[in-house]
């Protein structure tokens, strides 16, 4: 007997994969860069990625949705939905730096099931699917993921782009207070900020606001490896635009620190 969702996670895993290699063969070509509306970047390699994987997603399960970043949207029969972000941290791909990804997940019955985030400059691929743990490869190698104990925030890693999105925070002054009582702040970009949170090498990772592409994989991936995910309204979706991801044992604080209550 294979684990529930088998397929989808090698679809995944592989297309994250490609769509890295794509993304490294636009960067090393040369791309064009617009801003968005949002006045957040767009390259082709963003378009051309996306193009990819919902094609492939389109030929292998005809019957499911898409919705991707750059504008992929389609229904689908099935119930199910494949969200994709074919660039998380364009920002970094534009200017070079190596901290970008390609995320794919899979979403069914309003849950995702599904996540892989590939990181092609750093030669790392993360991923996970329900009930069947988070893993890492990297260097040949295959090691599952598990968050930290830390139950300290005094002896805790904190990450997130939070004071480029200090307005975006509930309660500021108070967000502030918290954040100085942490061993240490690292902020390094979303998806390799959680990646270090579900590999247990850092502890909370804060971010009030984003899309669904940019949350999907991560949950999933963070919660097989025993992490805690909830939004700043408390839920677990990751369609309110913001999020928490931390280690279990500092749950209580970062929801008392956000004014959730414990």
């Amino acid at each position: 007997m294979g684990m529930a969702y088998e397929n989808e996670l090698a679809l995944a895993a592989g297309l994250a994969r490609q769509a890295g290699d794509m993304a490294r063969t636009c960067q090393a070509g040369g791309f064009d860069v617009e801003d968005k509306p949002d006045h957040s970047p767009v390259t082709t390699a963003d378009k051309a990625c996306e193009r990819l994987m919902a094609d492939a997603i389109r030929r292998r399960f005809p019957a499911d949705g898409i919705l991707g970043e750059e504008g992929s949207s389609e229904t689908g029969a099935s119930g199910r939905r494949w969200i994709i972000d074919p660039i998380d941290g364009t920002r970094d791909f534009v200017r070079g730096n190596r901290l970008w990804a390609n995320f794919v997940a899979l979403e069914a019955g309003g849950e995702v099931k599904v996540g892989a985030c590939a990181f092609p400059e750093l030669g790392e691929l993360y991923y996970a699917a329900r009930g069947a743990g988070a893993w890492r490869e990297a260097d040949g190698m295959k090691t599952r993921l598990q968050s930290s104990n830390a139950a300290d925030i005094g002896q805790a890693v904190l990450c997130g782009n939070i004071l480029a999105k200090l307005d975006a925070f509930p309660n500021p002054g108070r967000l502030l207070s918290f954040v100085s009582r942490f061993w240490s702040i690292r902020c390094l970009g979303g998806g390799w900020d959680v990646m270090h949170v579900a590999a247990g090498k850092m502890d909370v990772w804060l971010e009030p606001h984003a899309k669904p592409w940019d949350f999907a994989p991560l949950q999933v991936i963070a919660e097989e490896a025993g992490a805690k995910f909830f939004t700043f309204a408390g839920s677990r979706s990751i369609h309110e635009g913001s999020a928490v991801i931390c280690a279990a044992g500092l749950e209580n604080a970062v929801k008392d620190a956000l004014g959730l209550g414990a």
